[in-house]
């Protein structure tokens, strides 16, 4: 039985395959050290639209020196699904004598095809696996298990990947023996931790024969994460089956822990029930991201999917009889509450302009007026505004959402219940689909508003997060393509988007 350590490969989904070269050495001294067989140093990859660091595209120079400092066999990743035979040809005749072993991510339905270029490149030199991902469905696929008798001879091994993170020992039993009743091929397996079952699962591989077994420093990798290298270890050391030298464990173990820190990899709430589901870990670990989408809010999308629902409530579209000239949105800057006594003096002084809340750090500034109030609900904005909202009078308010179908699903406020509408479309940007600027500015449009005035939209100081550079950036998006529709717009308060001008307040009181 093998170990193979694929912590710069799967890893990367979290640094965008970009690590610093002093804790890659520091990997590489403790793997020489350490009883793992194999490293993934990450992708070989086609050339693509976006950034993508060093270990996504593995350069010549990058091999070569990890191929001079590691003792070890060197894997690399090929994603299948884009890679042709010619492409193959080009990423890999220049790694010859620099990697063992290449690896090949499979979608079970692209198996014919992916086998035919693993035997080429098993020609090439190097031996071959491929890792079949979604191995929780494969039970409901008899086509593709029948597939795996074309395996002998063609590649080294085949790998069983626990891509969402849910399957259980009985499952790993059930489809290893599945498995080994169609080929004679060397089986190995990858597991997720969604469940938090990678140990116990990579352990039943490994006992029911497992020739090799991945894991990451960690646990670090895409998603939820992977079984800890060091607690694969520790249980095998534990079984009397190796020896460990924990000093060099616990070093690069510490390098990564600092990682972890800033990235916060491993599971949780939604990734759990994403894996107990097999649902897919991209979108997940996407939202996880965005700290704008609580867990309640993941949970519900997650919900929606597995039960093959676009979304769980369907509300009625907003009146377009309400008739406004002129509206204020409200941001959740400090200057909408900083400056709230100009602007509720104002409002108290024009009733007919319809105020649109697109936060709820400032709701409760804006209380007591006779103004038409509209609150746009996105993502979590719902709970945060049940937590906030203090006004005891909701006659004047209603709250508004997103155009059917909602990718996070539905939360309607308790007190919006009977007062909760749904725009019928949101065709003025292509910016954000959800997007509570972006909600807010075509509700006025579709009210027929014609000229929209901001205040609590300051923007940002120059230390941001990356959520908060985004959100800059999306709303700057969307004021340019406001500047389309031939209508008025401006700031009242002081604001950084340079797509925003900024007027003052008390030039209209």
């Amino acid at each position: 039985m093998k170990i193979l350590d694929c912590t710069l490969r799967d890893g990367g989904y979290y640094t965008n395959w970009d690590f610093n070269e002093k804790l890659v050495n520091s990997y590489i001294e403790a793997t020489n050290i350490l009883p793992i067989d194999i490293i993934e140093v990450g992708y070989r990859s086609n050339h693509q639209t976006e950034y993508f660091g060093e270990y996504f595209y593995c350069p010549l120079y990058v091999l070569k020196d990890i191929r001079k400092k590691s003792v070890k066999k060197i894997a690399i990743m090929l994603n299948e699904k884009d890679v042709s035979i010619a492409d193959a040809l080009v990423l890999l005749k220049p790694i010859i004598g620099l990697v063992d072993i290449v690896r090949m991510a499979v979608d079970p339905k692209n198996f014919k095809r992916a086998l035919e270029l693993g035997f080429f490149i098993k020609k090439m030199g190097f031996e071959v696996a491929l890792n079949a991902m979604y191995m929780s469905k494969w039970i409901e696929q008899p086509d593709f298990i029948n597939e795996l008798n074309g395996l002998d001879g063609k590649v080294d091994y085949f790998n069983m990947v626990d891509s969402y993170g849910g399957v259980y020992p009985s499952d790993v039993i059930e489809i290893y023996n599945l498995v080994r009743s169609k080929t004679n091929i060397k089986i190995g397996f990858h597991g997720h931790n969604n469940l938090e079952l990678g140990l116990i699962n990579t352990i039943t591989a490994i006992d029911c024969g497992s020739e090799i077994v991945d894991a990451t420093i960690t646990g670090m990798g895409r998603g939820a994460g992977n079984l800890k290298t060091e607690l694969l270890l520790t249980a095998l050391k534990a079984k009397g089956l190796i020896e460990v030298e924990f000093n060099a464990l616990s070093k690069v173990v510490d390098g990564f822990l600092k990682l972890q820190n800033e990235y916060e990899w491993g599971t949780n709430l939604p990734y759990m029930v994403s894996g107990a589901n097999s649902l897919p870990q991209k979108e997940v670990m996407e939202w996880v991201g965005k700290r704008f989408y609580s867990y309640n809010s993941i949970i519900r999308a997650l919900t929606n999917q597995s039960n093959g629902h676009k979304d769980n409530l369907h509300l009625p579209t907003l009146d377009l009889s309400l008739n406004f000239n002129k509206a204020i949105i409200i941001g959740g800057g400090p200057t909408g509450k900083s400056h709230s006594k100009a602007l509720l003096e104002y409002l108290h002084n024009n009733n007919n302009i319809v105020i649109i809340h697109v936060s709820s750090k400032n709701v409760n500034m804006y209380n007591g007026l006779k103004n038409r109030q509209i609150h746009c609900i996105s993502g979590n904005e719902g709970h945060r505004l049940e937590s906030e909202f203090q006004s005891e009078n909701f006659s004047n308010r209603i709250a508004i959402l997103p155009p059917y179908p909602r990718a996070m699903g539905t939360y309607v406020p308790i007190f919006f219940r009977d007062n909760a509408y749904q725009l019928p479309g949101l065709d003025f940007t292509n910016v954000a689909s959800e997007s509570v600027t972006g909600i807010a500015i075509q509700t006025v449009l579709d009210l027929g508003v014609t000229e929209i005035q901001f205040a609590g939209y300051d923007g940002y100081h120059d230390q941001v997060s990356t959520n908060e550079m985004e959100l800059f950036a999306e709303n700057e998006a969307i004021f340019s393509q406001l500047k389309n529709k031939g209508i008025l717009f401006y700031s009242l308060t002081p604001t950084r988007y340079t797509e925003l001008q900024a007027n003052s307040i008390y030039s209209l009181l």
